[in-house]
């Protein structure tokens, strides 16, 4: 899931992740670009009809029905993303390029934050590749279902 991204190419690479993993992409509103957008679109390339994206106004109306436990992707965790367990169905969850995710959801999901090792002094990652690593993560504890 991806809240308030702001960038069309970084979501594009998600996409392409999400489509090529079989995981569904939550996209929570607002977004800084329209899905129309042609970056976007190149970022994804062919990948738009194999990929399983769902829109959200806010996300407060993704909280209302999340589809399994969250999982937040934050500098702020103490926590690294290997030392994790993600159960099947839980949600993986992103925050704004420039943001992050809202400070009430981490506190309401705190014994769920996890982060990326990096170098202190550097601020962080890519979305789109911490996108990929915790998805790998992920699919690498269940298994690698249906992947080749």
């Amino acid at each position: 899931m991806l809240v308030e991204p702001q960038i069309p190419q970084n979501t594009g690479n998600i996409a392409r992740t999400c489509a090529c993993t079989g995981a569904a992409l939550h996209l929570v509103g607002p977004l800084g670009f329209t899905i129309t957008d042609a970056k976007l679109k190149r970022a994804g390339l062919d990948y738009w009809d194999k990929l399983n994206v769902q829109h959200h106004a806010t996300l407060a109306d993704f909280l209302a029905a999340p589809p399994g436990p969250l999982y937040c992707f934050t500098t702020k965790a103490t926590r690294f993303y290997t030392e994790a367990t993600y159960p099947p169905g839980c949600c993986l969850v992103f925050g704004r390029e420039d943001a992050g995710l809202p400070e009430s959801l981490l506190a309401a999901h705190a014994g769920t934050c996890v982060r990326l090792p990096m170098r202190g002094h550097l601020r962080s990652l890519n979305l789109s590749n911490t996108v990929a690593v915790g998805a790998y993560e992920a699919l690498r504890q269940w298994g690698w279902p249906s992947l080749a």
